[in-house]
């Protein structure tokens, strides 16, 4: 009877043991689920992944280092939630395309007929074809399933379409605010990709031309940004895609009273004569999409513009191709703040 008590005994001091160990085993377990990576723990219903916007991800750094499993981008649509570095995507915009490959960003569906050579990654695999940057193959974009597509500008009118198929961002530059506006989905293709770091240096590369660039073209005198297509010439205000000569590197306006037009105000010799700009800033548009034709430099070259302070000082600078087909994008920054600079820089 004495060794029954004393295995009774025994046992109810073991269960309360047995049961504190366990609860302690259990909470160990449950810590340890909760800080690892890895955890697929879905039982706990009040526990929730909290998506993060650009800004709050904004030290993410790379690919391997991710904080946050999901970011809110703020498109022109709207915030669209995503996976941080989606994979695969199809992007539809040369702008885009162009911020992706200075952050080394992978792209998996790329539209056919681009005309620049610095809207691939250096690690860029051959792409798959979704169309043109006008407009895109509904059936290869299915057969892809991106986990995400990026538009801009000439594509976004398709927005519905593609949303169909994945989450959509239409991420259009801001023609009007052209700096802020770039320098915003600059930094939030980096946070979204982990790649905020590099982003940074990107927009400290560009910032630091941009100075350096006003500080030569302080009392420069006014300017004029032209567009030549063929024998056709339009005037571009501050409000434009091209407006970053004035709003940005604060050259006054040789004609304040452009209209603010998509497609530029048409204009003359006889205007550029009159209107007698210090300085020429003049996009070739045939040239930038591979049209043959007289060159912009030809067409300039006559006795009215001649007459003009820019054409006779020789003060005329050509922007480069990405600033018709990829405006705002990295390296349109680049190579056109490099061009103005060093005119200024040459300047009598």
């Amino acid at each position: 009877m004495a060794n029954n008590n004393f295995t009774t005994a025994t046992t109810l001091f073991k269960r309360p043991l047995l049961a504190t160990m366990a609860a302690a085993l259990f909470v160990s377990i449950g810590l340890t689920g909760c800080s690892s990576p890895d955890s697929n723990e879905t039982e706990i219903d009040d526990t929730k992944v909290e998506n993060k916007t650009a800004d709050a991800a904004s030290n993410v750094a790379n690919n391997d280092a991710v904080s946050v499993n999901a970011i809110d981008i703020d498109t022109v649509k709207g915030d669209v939630s995503l996976p941080i570095n989606p994979s695969p995507i199809a992007v539809y915009d040369m702008t885009l395309l162009q911020d992706l490959a200075a952050l080394d960003v992978a792209v998996t569906g790329i539209p056919s007929g681009l005309k620049l050579d610095n809207l691939y990654s250096k690690n860029q695999p051959d792409p798959e074809e979704v169309g043109t940057v006008f407009e895109p193959d509904l059936e290869a974009l299915n057969a892809m399933q991106p986990q995400a597509i990026l538009v801009g500008s000439r594509m976004a009118e398709k927005y519905n379409e593609l949303s169909s198929i994945a989450p959509t961002l239409d991420m259009t530059i801001d023609t009007a605010n052209i700096y802020e506006s770039s320098k915003q989905r600059l930094h939030d293709l980096g946070a979204l990709f982990g790649k905020s770091d590099e982003a940074l240096k990107l927009q400290q590369n560009i910032d630091g031309l941009i100075d350096e660039t006003k500080a030569l073209s302080q009392d420069s005198g006014t300017g004029l940004v032209v567009m030549v297509n063929g024998n056709k010439l339009s005037a571009y205000g501050d409000k434009s895609r091209f407006g970053f000569v004035h709003s940005v590197l604060g050259v006054p306006m040789a004609d304040k009273q452009i209209e603010d037009a998509r497609h530029g105000q048409p204009i003359s010799f006889e205007y550029l004569q009159k209107t007698n700009p210090d300085w020429l800033f003049v996009i070739d548009r045939s040239a930038a999409i591979g049209e043959d034709g007289v060159g912009a430099k030809a067409v300039l070259d006559n006795p009215l513009v001649a007459q003009t302070n820019a054409w006779s000082k020789d003060q005329v600078v050509y922007l480069s191709p990405d600033s018709y087909l990829a405006f705002g994008g990295y390296n349109q920054w680049m190579q056109d703040l490099t061009s103005i600079k060093t005119a200024f820089s040459n300047a009598k």
